[in-house]
């Protein structure tokens, strides 16, 4: 019996380009109807500025990320230049139709950053200020397209600071997943009290082992699904540049035998309906293989008195 019988995955979409907008999301709403799945997709909606990671290909553990997911055939070209030479278009306004679409299709639809290159990279020196500035102006932005309320959001790279979590807690958030870990908990800051639950990513993503240890695209679907667990949170995050787009006929498949499996996929929204009682935890960083820099981790359970 494989591991993935009766097992529920949540689905998190990420969608960091102009490129991804336009042509991966489209790609994945399809294919999702199809199996009549409903996932959680989070846009970034600022400038397209991910050009500007080439001048990240001076740190070696980038450059040796970027050379064995073959980025330039993964993600195009075009994406890692836009925002280099020229200034980078603004999402939200360019691909607003297809934002649009992805809404009306029935998916959830979240707040992943207003300038995803800026965020990943400058997080930890940005303000509370300038994070909750960022995050009411994408969520605006996003109820304008969608014509209806947006309650979540998902930071890019599962980077959040102190500052962050506290900007979080200061929006109008039903929740977040801005961490990896392995349960929903509620996030604790210091002279903090903060209820917006926290739905953390447990699988690894394509990109992260692609190309290390064995794991060819022949082989991860099957390392994907030996990592299900049942009775146990799995949240899998995609991306609409990878996914959508050249990984996009490897992603047919993992859901093809997915469902032969018993699995089902669910938006992460979706996961909060049975959770009643949920721990707290604090946020950690952490460095993991297969990615560049440091992440929030879900901490240890805090036992409050």
């Amino acid at each position: 019996m494989s591991k993935a019988d009766g097992v529920s995955i949540g689905l998190r979409v990420d969608v960091d380009t102009l490129r991804g907008t336009k042509r991966g999301v489209p790609n994945l709403v399809t294919l999702l109807a199809k199996h009549r799945i409903r996932a959680s997709f989070f846009f970034s909606v600022g400038p397209d500025n991910m050009g500007r990671n080439l001048w990240r290909l001076l740190r070696p553990a980038f450059f040796k990320k970027m050379m064995r997911s073959k980025a330039g055939s993964l993600y195009g070209w075009d994406i890692l230049f836009k925002g280099t030479f020229w200034p980078g278009p603004v999402i939200g306004v360019r691909a607003a139709a297809e934002i649009r679409a992805c809404a009306d299709a029935g998916h959830e639809i979240g707040f992943h950053a207003w300038d995803h290159h800026r965020w990943q990279t400058q997080i930890e020196r940005l303000s509370q200020t300038e994070i909750e500035a960022d995050t009411r102006r994408g969520l605006a932005q996003l109820e304008a397209i969608c014509g209806r309320p947006v309650e979540c959001a998902a930071a890019p790279a599962w980077r959040l600071s102190a500052a962050g979590l506290r900007a979080r807690a200061a929006c109008p958030l039903r929740y977040a997943s801005d961490c990896r870990g392995d349960s929903i908990f509620l996030p604790s800051a210091p002279g903090l009290t903060i209820n917006q639950p926290q739905v953390p990513v447990t699988l690894p993503t394509y990109d992260e082992v692609i190309g290390q240890h064995g794991i060819t695209a022949a082989n991860y679907n099957a390392y994907l699904l030996g990592l299900l667990r049942p009775g146990r949170l799995n949240v899998l995050t995609i991306h609409a540049e990878a996914e959508g787009l050249s990984c996009l006929p490897l992603f047919a498949d993992f859901l093809r035998q997915s469902e032969e499996r018993g699995a089902a996929f669910t938006a992460l929204g979706d996961l909060l309906a049975d959770c009643r009682h949920l721990g707290r935890a604090v946020m950690l960083c952490k460095e993991i293989e297969g990615r560049d820099g440091w992440l929030s981790w879900q901490g240890p359970e805090i036992n409050e008195w």
